[in-house]
């Protein structure tokens, strides 16, 4: 959420992050599309995507995916 302010700067129409203050969310709210999607949820997106870049990039160095996956925080 940090890169909130370059992004109205920038001129992008949307900002999607993880994790965003409430305060901050509807400070600019007006001025761009705020998709705010959880940081566990935007993650499982990712994944595959560092597995290949640390695998790439580290030689020698391999990577197993875990079979958990699960949430550690539980919404009422």
């Amino acid at each position: 959420a940090f890169l909130l302010g370059d992004a109205i700067r920038e001129g992008a129409d949307a900002f999607v992050t993880g994790e965003m203050h409430y305060h901050d969310y509807f400070d600019h709210e007006q001025e761009i599309q705020i998709c705010v999607i959880g940081h566990y949820q935007s993650e499982q997106y990712t994944k595959e995507i560092f597995k290949s870049i640390i695998e790439e990039r580290c030689e020698g160095v391999k990577c197993h995916m875990s079979s958990v996956n699960t949430n550690p925080i539980h919404y009422l």
